[in-house]
């Protein structure tokens, strides 16, 4: 009997983009059947790590259009102590999927994740205007029901359409093409490396002592003064106080390079918390 391998965490229903990304992690790791756990927010993904009903999770981290998503950032900043293992980006390609025997005139309602809805306001102005818009959990969400019920169009990838029996009426329905979101592959803190590779990414979140000026101009400086280019500064609230922010950060290198220790070590003296996320190769 082939042993079972490692157990994923994913958003889902089946068919989501992060259930895409899942499946392209597990390739890369060499696994042509995961084991997937469903879970129903990334709330839930973080959750399954944490407490070890799992080896992996997969969560988006940012969309090309919509930004960072913001309850993966207040998981890592705030509830989880998972680190980021791997990157995965996934292009976006919206589809308006149907009941199999519905027809556009069949239409009421069109259903989507507020993402894919926000992302294809010119389709539906155009080629249905007037019709009733309800949010799902997902994009895949909205496939299962559009395939229930003809009066339903649901905004998916074509994938998530043929897990739920829905048929695909038009293809790339979004309104800016080149729409990518990043996915990250996460285990239990101390998880070993899963990845080779000599391009690596370093992402951080930064907890300020107390919140004063020059703060961020500070930061900056112990980065360019290393010579480190940031690709990603993004502030959250702490929940702690109006005005209180901490700081994700993202640049290029290692969390072992030497340049890198030195800047980290500098920080780690003017901050409460310098918490790094994970350095992870990028390809």
């Amino acid at each position: 009997m082939t042993p079972l391998g490692p157990v994923f965490a994913y958003l889902g229903p089946a068919g989501t983009y992060t259930d895409e990304a899942t499946r392209a992690f597990a390739a890369r790791l060499g696994i042509g059947e995961p084991q997937l756990l469903e879970c129903t927010s990334f709330d839930e993904v973080f959750d399954c790590v944490d407490r070890g009903k799992c080896e992996y999770g997969v969560v988006a981290k940012e969309n090309s259009l919509e930004g960072s998503v913001t309850a993966t950032l207040d998981n890592f900043a705030f509830k989880s102590s998972a680190n980021i293992l791997g990157e995965e980006v996934v292009d976006v390609h919206h589809c308006l999927v149907m009941h199999p025997d519905a027809t556009m005139e069949d239409i009421t309602t069109v259903a989507s994740h507020a993402q894919g809805l926000a992302q294809c306001r010119r389709f539906l102005n155009e080629r249905l205007p007037g019709r009733t818009t309800i949010t799902t959990s997902s994009t895949a969400e909205s496939a299962r029901l559009a395939a229930s019920d003809r009066h339903i169009a649901g905004i998916a990838n074509a994938f998530a359409a043929e897990c739920h029996g829905a048929r695909v009426c038009e293809r790339d329905i979004e309104d800016h093409f080149g729409n990518q979101t990043a996915f990250a592959l996460i285990g239990r803190q101390g998880h070993p490396p899963v990845f080779s590779g000599t391009k690596l990414k370093t992402s951080l979140a930064l907890f300020l002592q107390v919140n004063r000026a020059g703060t961020l101009h500070m930061i900056l400086s112990e980065f360019a003064f290393a010579g480190i280019d940031l690709s990603l500064i993004q502030s959250r609230p702490t929940k702690q106080a109006l005005g209180d922010y901490m700081f994700f950060i993202e640049f290029e290198g290692s969390e072992n390079d030497p340049i890198v220790q030195t800047a980290l070590n500098c920080l780690r003296l003017k901050l409460r918390e310098v918490k790094v996320l994970g350095s992870y190769p990028i390809v």
